[in-house]
């Protein structure tokens, strides 16, 4: 698979994105408290690969730990389509698109996509978790 466009958005339509993706890179899960508790499924792209089409005005920001990402959602409906951050880890910039919010990707795509699994519970991100049935 290649980079492809996708169309996302929360649930009562209010943000809405556009973002470049190659779901053949791999997708990830965490299981830290809070990936584990909105049961987070994203990929990540840079942030030239992402433009959010409307909304702006609608989204609040979450922030908890090091402050290095902002959990973005729609102030109506509670859904959390994308959040973006600065982590030099994993690169610097980036945007994390929530692949249950994207409204054009086909089924047998994320079934085929590979998963990475992060143990954010321990802080041990780089390694998978000792138990990953539940994510």
């Amino acid at each position: 698979m290649a980079e492809k466009t996708y169309h996302g958005s929360c649930h009562c339509g209010s943000v809405k994105i556009k973002a470049k993706i190659d779901l053949s890179k791999g997708t990830g899960r965490c299981n830290c408290t809070y990936c584990r508790k909105v049961r987070s499924w994203s990929v990540i792209i840079k942030p030239e690969n992402f433009e959010l089409l409307a909304g702006q005005e609608s989204l609040s920001d979450y922030q908890f730990g090091t402050f290095s990402g902002h959990h973005l959602f729609c102030k109506n409906c509670g859904c959390r389509p994308f959040g973006r951050g600065h982590v030099e880890e994993i690169g610097g910039a980036f945007v994390s698109i929530a692949l249950a919010c994207l409204d054009d990707v086909d089924a047998q795509e994320l079934i085929d996509a590979p998963v990475t699994y992060f143990d954010g519970l321990n802080n041990n991100w780089f390694n998978k978790p000792a138990e990953i049935r539940h994510l």
